[in-house]
């Protein structure tokens, strides 16, 4: 049996990372693919804990994320992740000057089949615990990009709202799909 094709959603906060995951499982299931959509593992700390982790935290969050993306990747076609541990590394790099996250986080994101970046065309809506404010997108849309073009990662940015935005995920997954057929 052939892996899962993996999916991983990319971009700093409030870029509809998370609304786009689950519209992409969703129009994908439609097509009559199985497939996983992995959650976020920060989203759901910081839920349980009341709180955003301390240094100390990241790097097990990080972890967590990428077993539960290898993870599905046994009982689905394709997994759809909303984030990976690279965004993890980048805010561990932002907030706490730790750039300890990096080399493992884009030794996984290299292996990944597919990586969307959103872009910062969305308004920025507060989300908790999980959001520092509009003025770290940029900064973290930078860290990002560097950490991607470091580790030699390709990616497809995704931009535009609302069936636009899924249009535009769901064409570069079905290049990326054709592209693996070959």
């Amino acid at each position: 049996m052939r892996p899962a094709f993996v999916v991983a959603l990319l971009g700093a906060e409030s870029t509809g990372k998370t609304t786009l995951t689950g519209e992409i499982g969703a129009a994908l299931t439609e097509r009559g693919l199985r497939v996983a959509v992995i959650g976020e593992a920060l989203r759901e700390f910081c839920s349980a804990h009341g709180r955003t982790p301390k240094r100390d935290e990241q790097a097990a969050i990080a972890d967590e994320q990428t077993r539960r993306i290898d993870a599905a990747g046994g009982d689905a076609e394709i997994v759809v992740a909303d984030t990976a541990a690279l965004m993890i590394a980048v805010y561990s790099d932002f907030v706490f000057g730790d750039p300890s996250l990096y080399a493992h986080a884009e030794a996984w994101q290299a292996r990944c089949d597919l990586t969307l970046l959103t872009v910062l065309d969305l308004p920025w809506l507060a989300d908790g615990l999980q959001r520092d404010g509009a003025h770290v997108r940029e900064p973290i849309d930078a860290l990002l990009r560097a950490s991607l073009a470091r580790a030699g990662v390709s990616f497809e940015t995704i931009a535009g709202a609302g069936p636009a935005r899924l249009q535009a995920a769901l064409a570069a997954i079905d290049r990326g799909l054709a592209t693996r057929a070959r």
